[in-house]
């Protein structure tokens, strides 16, 4: 009885064997690095590649600049006018020359010039504070030029990976995305890296502009409270 079973049921798993074997196996598809897909944009990629680490740069310096000359305001303003108030003016001098900071070397200009009038130690300052705006304000320019050209570059892929798409269909006389994935390649990855880039620089641009905005307010009010501070009665 049993052994009538097992080969009743013998043919059956055969069969089943059988169309599970005739199943097509599907390949995995390779792993593609970034690296691998920016190969793939051509040489356009290279200019573009420059861009974004100028821009990536820029930024970092920038940043580091602006944090770093209004990072201890506070407290050397607060040691100038101790100075001051002692008539420590030679080490008020000294001391503004020993901190790196816009503040500070506008301060020196307008102590230089005490027992003058007001409006003299005031437009010196003033002085001292442009060409100090200027220093803060250097890169940003170009980060505002890579904001648009980046995307320019990429379009310039655009059109070199359809040249390159209709060179190679002129060659082949065929039409399929095998045949021309390498122009489209060059087309989608220029374009996006293009446009990646230029939002990234977009982006550092405003944010330092807005920082340089909120430093450049600071050392206003702190040259501001040092002429008030002059003008005060016994000084």
């Amino acid at each position: 009885m049993i052994l009538s079973i097992i080969l009743q049921t013998t043919p059956i798993a055969d069969t089943i064997n059988s169309a599970v074997n005739s199943i097509p196996v599907v390949a995995q598809p390779a792993a593609v690095s970034l690296w691998d897909i920016i190969q793939k944009g051509g040489l356009i990629m290279i200019p573009i590649g420059i861009l974004f680490g100028a821009a990536i740069y820029i930024f970092i310096e920038r940043f580091i600049t602006i944090r770093n000359a209004t990072s201890s305001e506070g407290n050397f303003m607060n040691d100038i006018q101790e100075m001051i108030e002692t008539d420590k003016i030679e080490k008020a001098l000294a001391l503004c020359k020993k901190n790196d900071l816009p503040i500070a070397r506008m301060v020196e200009r307008g102590i230089k010039r005490i027992g003058r009038p007001i409006k003299e130690i005031e437009e010196s300052i003033e002085i001292v504070g442009k060409f100090e705006v200027y220093e803060l304000e250097k890169g940003l320019p170009i980060l505002a030029v890579i904001a648009g050209i980046a995307p320019m570059f990429g379009f310039l892929g655009t059109i070199l990976g359809v040249i390159k798409i209709f060179f190679d269909i002129s060659q082949t006389s065929d039409v399929s995305i095998g045949a021309v994935s390498a122009g489209l390649y060059v087309k989608m990855v220029s374009s996006a890296s293009g446009l990646i880039v230029g939002i990234l620089a977009y982006i550092f641009y405003n944010w330092l502009n807005i920082k340089v905005g909120k430093a450049v307010n600071k050392m206003e009010r702190n040259a501001m409270n040092f002429l008030d501070f002059l003008q005060e009665p016994n000084k």
